[in-house]
């Protein structure tokens, strides 16, 4: 089974820490904003291989046009944000909203997920606030720490575990139809 998942998210809340830890095992020290970055990991949920390709987005708005092409080709969307940043936090509604205009919310399976969980001390959103708004969107939800590999691997199950759920549906082609 093939699923593409797509990271989305501000810029710098730790979106290429997050793909780069569950793809490569490696926590990149440097901060280098990302255009766009394609991984494929195999892995093993459930008792079921699956090959997950992981697009690394662009956070930064001037990248705002190729996000279209992304929600078309996603299977599952992990929506980012840094909870050492207010601001990274209330623009996953918008995040939402942008993929929502191009796919039915039914159909995508969506995880908020609160990275940068070890910098507790810098905290500006809570558990709470991540859950409740997870809640009122209809998402998963999941904390991480991209740079201790806290749920980084969790993130990914969660969307892989969320697409299985979702019911299938089957695409009708279309019949032409002569009447003489």
């Amino acid at each position: 089974m093939h699923h593409n998942i797509v990271v989305l998210g501000d810029g710098a809340v730790g979106k290429t820490a997050l793909t780069r830890q569950f793809c490569l095992n490696n926590f990149p020290e440097a901060y280098d904003p990302t255009i766009i970055d394609t991984y494929v990991k195999k892995v093993l949920i459930d008792g079921d291989e699956c090959e997950l390709e992981v697009f690394d987005t662009a956070g930064q708005e001037e990248f705002i046009g190729m996000r279209d092409q992304y929600f078309r080709e996603g299977d599952a969307f992990l929506l980012v944000y840094s909870v050492t940043s207010r601001a990274s936090f209330q623009y996953i509604k918008e995040f939402r909203a942008q993929l929502l205009r191009i796919r039915e919310a039914s159909s995508v399976p969506i995880v908020i997920v609160a990275n940068k969980f070890d910098l507790y001390n810098e905290r500006e959103v809570s558990t709470q606030e991540g859950a409740e708004l997870a809640r009122v969107l209809k998402c998963e939800f999941v904390e991480t720490s991209a740079k201790t590999r806290y749920n980084v691997e969790s993130a990914f199950y969660i969307a892989v575990r969320a697409l299985r759920k979702r019911p299938v549906v089957v695409k009708q082609t279309k019949k032409d139809c002569i009447i003489m």
